[in-house]
């Protein structure tokens, strides 16, 4: 356990976001220097209903979903020892047939609890597991019992510190690499200030990596996410508006926003990805 929590400590790292977290906004994130990307949340049964496709023109495994041939996820060799897989479940026997499939393919697995949105809470999914604890460890240990891979979960906190404690340490015990953290609730948004007081109290009580998320509001540049760091005092950090703003957050060095939209048009014509997807992105 401790060299799988290794993979996630003192990381920086690009948050799953829909429609954005693709095979070339993650291969763009990594250039430009973070250390592990999510890919977007894709649901359980898509996987199920789907095969997989050695692309040998482009380099890449494609899952096809069979009811309509699009390619839903897509990763390629320089992503593998850092793409995380994030799935939406609410079942461990759908949640494991996915760990199976695709463990040979990615570097981990994980479980998406903190998603607001209706679709997420009305499938039982997402945030809607916050309050389901015996759901969160069943998936949980039945994943970490069976997979070969780390196994994480991505969570908000809930209304007290006493509350969220008592949840992470719970996830703790089921053996997961690392837990990474949104500092609003299932209910606030963006405008409402994240939640650093608790993260910090979190990162001080486990002993897996805490991966701070939540900050973007106030990361404009790459030195501010040391200052989200700190201020967490969490190991790793996880962005995502403020990447999905500009990749190139991750880098040192100071990119111009059209180079930027080059960089990633360059890849998304690399990669073929489709025209809706590259709109969303650009």
């Amino acid at each position: 356990m401790k060299t799988e929590s290794s993979k996630y400590a003192g990381k920086t790292i690009l948050a799953p976001m829909v429609k954005i977290g693709t095979l070339p906004t993650r291969i763009l994130a990594l250039r430009y220097g973070a250390d592990l990307v999510y890919s977007e949340e894709i649901i359980d049964w898509k996987f199920l209903r789907s095969k997989r496709v050695v692309n040998e023109v482009r380099n890449t495994i494609d899952y096809i979903d069979d009811t309509d041939g699009a390619v839903f996820f897509q990763t390629c060799p320089e992503e593998k020892e850092k793409v995380i897989l994030q799935i939406g479940t609410c079942d461990p026997t759908r949640a494991l047939k996915v760990g199976q499939m695709t463990q040979d393919d990615i570097s981990g697995i994980d479980i998406n609890m903190g998603c607001p949105k209706e679709f997420s809470i009305k499938g039982g999914m997402g945030a809607a597991l916050l309050t389901e604890p015996e759901k969160i460890e069943s998936i949980l240990t039945t994943l970490i019992s069976n997979l070969k891979i780390p196994v994480t979960c991505k969570i908000r906190v809930l209304p007290t510190i006493e509350e969220t404690l008592k949840l992470c340490k719970m996830i703790e015990s089921c053996g997961v690499a690392a837990i990474a953290i949104h500092g609003r609730t299932r209910y606030e948004r963006p405008l409402h200030n994240n939640r650093n007081n608790f993260l910090n109290e979190i990162a001080q009580q486990l002993t897996i990596p805490v991966i701070a998320n939540g900050g973007s509001k106030e990361i404009r540049q790459h030195e501010d996410i040391e200052v989200f760091r700190t201020e967490s005092g969490c190991s790793s950090v996880m962005l995502a508006r403020a990447a999905e703003w500009n990749p190139s957050i991750f880098s040192k060095e100071k990119k111009d926003q059209i180079e930027v939209i080059r960089d990633f048009i360059r890849l998304a014509l690399q990669f073929n990805l489709s025209f809706t997807d590259r709109k969303s992105v650009v």
